[in-house]
This record gives structure tokens, C-alpha cells and sequence, in this order.
């Protein structure tokens, strides 16, 4: 088969056994570098990507996308905040606006939390258990369900975290307290509070577990003091968080003529939450930044590999520029040589983190090792591969190789033919 005379030499050299040792040595590791390099990177990434993504299920499965509000709240000790009243209507008019899967009513306060032997600090949320049928609360439910807080007045719903730092139980009696709402009684202004009854425990596995709080919305709106079923708030849950802010912008002005909807102030998670999300971005992409470097070490290894090569080869080059081969031809050659290498090892690293990536957590049982900690024997790493990230790496690493190439190739058509033969 026809082959340019450059690619054709490029590749006799890169499957020329005799060189010496050391040459073969340094070009043997700088392929086994890329190589790990490219597959710890998918494998790194992967878990990051899981990660971000049990992150945005577990949070943004309960902290609302966009809290809808009719105007700013606020509450004194003796002012009653008055309810949502036309929320029904504007929950139907939400639903029909892109972007937008559910949208569920709900009043929120911080509030304490008491047993017998220990003392929580909670956000309350009152909510209607008939709009909460596709909430990540109803699939991670331990014991109980979120309708018992119908059918038992004066039940909540906690966390196992929460439970486990109380020490109750089903059925157990919690006292709820709320410190900035207080009641005039015969001993003077006292905090107001209410006993409720444990009827469900889940355990989603984050921060939530410890810190929110679920009772009925007509409950919570007798603790406090709102008439009806207390709801004045909305919460929007959309088909992607991360674009909350361009659906609010997008609703904003599709709706400047509905009085309904442009009377509404919107605020979305990132104001709650996008301090952590951030913080995991970053650290996703120090990660990417680490491990690249250490494919640019492995890549530029090729530069030492085929300098030593070309100062090998001085006498083949003059030999090949007195029959007529161009500069450029050499430049091709000696590319070729240290792509060669650099393909291997893209291509082996690639597979080998695919592989890795897709049965990592088989393969750290396989050893028995567990890197959540002893806490967490019963899950596993969060792993997703996206193939544009494989992409990304496999094209970075190409264009790493080829830039290692260019200073000995450069350096190789410099070769004076009359100086490296004049002895020969």
C-alpha cells in the first residue's frame, strides 16, 4: 500500500527495536505516563461528575429550584402574616410555563426542635402530603409515609440523622418551639411551641437529614398563628436546576401582561445553596487541572525520548537530505515517531478508565476497600461517565503529544548533511 515517504520512515522508527536502551527506557514510560494519566483523569472525573449529580438529586431533590412568593415577607412578634389565598390559581397558571415539572404550595420558619435529651435547631416546612407525591422524601421513607401527616393530627416527618441526634422513635412526642414568634401568658411572653407526634422517619443521605422538619400546612399554620391553611409560598421544581435563574428571566418577561404572575418574587436555590455547589465546581476543576498536568509530564517526556532519537539518528538524517528529503519531511517524520507513542498511549489509557470508571466500585470490593469510610459500608461511589468528557480528554492529550513533538522534529531538519557526514 502506498505510504508518504515521511510516514512511511515515521513509523520503521517508532517499531525499530534497535536503539539503545535508555532511548527505549524513557520512551517505554513516557507511553505508560500518558497512559495513566488519561485513565486516572476519566476515572477522577467520572466520580466528580457522579458526585455533582447525587449532589443536585439529593439537595435540589428538596430544597426548592424557585421559592414564588406574592411580595417580600416579613414577621414581628405580633404581626400575622396573612395567607397565600389565590395560591391554587397561580399554582394552575405556573404549571402551564415551560420548564416547569411541579410547582407545590408550602410555608417554612425556623424553629427548635426538643426530646427529652437533647435540643435541634430545624427549618419547619408545612406542606399539603397530596401535592408531595413525587417528593424524594416519599422514595427514601424508612418508616411511615408523608400522607400520615393527614391522617394523624399533629404528626411530623425527621430525618434519621435528626432522629438519631434525639434519640426517638415512631410514634415518640418531639416538641416543637418556634424562638421568634412568642404568646402573652400568666408567666409572662414565652416562646411559642406544641408537642407533635413522630409518624415518619426518612434518611435521603444529606445535609437535610438533620435539618428539615415536615408537619401539615394547617398544623404548622395553628403553631404560627396564620389563618387558613397558612401557605404563602410556592415552590417551582423544573426539569433543569441549573438554569432556575434563565426559566425565572424567561417567565419574567413572557408574563409582563399577567398581573398574577408578574406581582410574584422569585427566588432560586442559589441563593441557599449555590455557595456549595460552587465550591464542588471548583474543586471539579482544580481536580481536572492536577491530573491534566500530570498527562503534560507524561506527553513532554516524548521531547527527551526524541531528542536523544534525533541526536541517534544525525547520520540517517544527513543521509535522507542528500536524497532529497525536505525539511518539512523530516519535521514529518520524527511527528509521526512521537505520535506513535502518544497514540498508544491515549488509546490504551482511554480504555483502561472507561473500564475502570464503569467497575470501580466492583473492583475497590474486589480489594475490600472503602473509601466513604466505615460510616458508609452500605453505598457506593457515585460514578458517571459522559462521553464528551472522554472526548475532551483523549483530543487534550492528542494535542499535548503533538506539541511535544514539535521542538526535536524542528531541531531534526536543522541537521546540517555536510557536518553530520563529513566523518562518516
Amino acid at each position: 500500500m502506498f505510504q508518504p515517504v515521511s510516514l512511511f520512515i515515521g513509523l520503521r522508527y517508532s517499531r525499530s527495536k534497535n536503539r539503545a536502551g535508555f532511548i527505549s527506557f524513557i520512551t517505554f514510560f513516557s507511553t505508560v505516563g500518558i497512559l495513566l494519566g488519561v485513565a486516572s483523569l476519566i476515572t477522577v472525573v467520572s466520580v466528580m461528575n457522579g458526585f455533582e449529580g447525587e449532589l443536585k438529586k439529593r439537595i435540589l431533590g428538596i430544597v426548592p429550584h424557585v421559592i414564588v412568593t406574592q411580595e417580600p415577607v416579613t414577621e414581628t412578634y405580633n404581626v400575622k402574616v396573612s395567607s397565600f389565598n389565590e395560591w391554587p390559581t397561580l399554582r394552575t397558571q405556573l404549571l402551564q410555563q415551560q420548564n416547569i415539572e411541579q410547582v407545590t404550595p408550602f410555608l417554612s420558619s425556623e424553629a427548635l426542635i426538643q426530646s427529652s435529651v437533647n435540643l435541634q435547631g430545624v427549618l419547619l416546612q408545612g406542606i399539603i402530603p397530596e401535592f408531595e407525591e413525587n417528593n424524594i422524601i416519599n422514595s427514601h421513607m424508612l418508616s411511615g409515609s408523608l400522607s400520615s401527616l393527614s391522617e394523624q393530627p399533629y404528626s411530623i416527618v425527621i430525618g434519621l440523622s435528626l432522629a438519631n441526634k434525639l434519640k426517638v422513635s415512631m410514634q415518640d412526642t418531639v416538641r416543637l418551639v418556634l424562638p421568634n414568634k412568642t404568646i402573652f401568658t400568666p408567666l409572662g411572653r414565652v416562646p411559642v411551641q406544641r408537642n407533635f407526634i413522630v409518624s415518619g422517619i426518612f434518611n435521603v443521605g444529606s445535609q437535610v437529614d438533620d435539618s428539615m422538619v415536615y408537619v401539615h400546612s394547617k398544623y404548622g399554620a395553628k403553631l404560627l398563628r396564620r389563618k387558613g391553611d397558612g401557605i404563602n409560598q410556592l415552590r417551582l421544581y423544573l426539569d433543569d436546576a441549573f438554569n432556575a435563574e434563565q426559566v425565572v428571566d424567561t417567565l419574567t418577561l413572557a408574563n409582563q401582561d399577567n398581573p398574577p404572575i408578574k406581582s410574584l418574587v422569585f427566588t432560586t436555590w442559589k441563593d441557599s445553596q449555590g455557595a456549595l455547589f460552587s465550591a464542588v465546581n471548583m474543586e471539579k476543576k482544580m481536580m481536572w487541572l492536577m491530573l491534566s498536568l500530570i498527562v503534560a509530564v507524561a506527553a513532554f517526556n516524548i521531547v527527551s525520548a526524541l531528542v536523544m532519537v534525533v541526536v541517534e539518528k544525525q547520520g540517517e538524517i544527513g543521509i535522507l537530505q542528500t536524497l532529497g528529503l525536505s525539511r518539512m519531511g523530516i519535521v514529518k517524520i520524527f511527528i509521526t515517531q512521537g505520535m506513535v507513542n502518544g497514540l498508544w498511549g491515549v488509546t490504551l489509557g482511554s480504555f483502561f478508565g472507561v473500564l475502570i470508571a464503569l467497575n470501580l466500585n466492583e473492583i475497590l470490593a474486589t480489594f475490600g476497600l472503602n473509601i466513604l469510610g466505615a460510616g458508609y459500608g452500605a453505598q457506593s461511589l457515585p460514578v458517571k461517565l459522559e462521553i464528551n468528557n472522554v472526548v475532551v480528554i483523549v483530543l487534550s492529550a492528542l494535542v499535548m503529544c503533538f506539541v511535544a513533538t514539535l521542538y526535536p522534529a524542528f531541531q531534526a531538519s536543522k541537521t546540517q548533511p555536510a557536518e553530520v557526514l563529513r566523518n562518516e
